[in-house]
């Protein structure tokens, strides 16, 4: 599959809400994940176990609400979404809307890293 071919598949299964089927069909399992800069605690992980221990840790701490998905900016082998959510803290019961630009690298056919940028909250 071409980049701009995943990139369409990925958003427009965001869009409807199936956020596993992206990693089932689009991703290698070599996958790199990386938050931010990656330096925080779970800021990088690789393959598909770290990706699922990191689904694993948004879910016991988020509900979303809702999610926007743009449509994909596509230069080559490299594609950006950018996402809006509404989500409730669960430890906090804290509700907040979060936007984050989210760039993924494609090779060989496959979702190889995502890097996702978004300003931290405020302590």
């Amino acid at each position: 599959m071409e980049t701009k071919e995943i990139a369409e598949k990925l958003v427009a299964w965001c869009k409807q809400g199936d956020f596993e089927k992206p990693y089932q069909e689009l991703y290698s399992p070599k996958i790199i994940s990386i938050e931010n800069d990656g330096k925080s605690e779970g800021g990088r992980v690789e393959g598909f176990e770290g990706i699922q221990q990191k689904g694993e840790w948004w879910t016991e701490n988020f509900e979303v609400h809702d999610t926007k998905v743009s449509d994909p900016i596509v230069a080559d082998n490299w594609f950006s979404v950018k996402f809006e959510m509404d989500t409730t803290h669960k430890p906090s019961g804290m509700r907040s809307t979060t936007s984050e630009i989210a760039v993924y690298q494609v090779k060989d056919g496959k979702i190889v890293k995502e890097q996702f940028f978004y300003d931290e909250p405020e302590q």
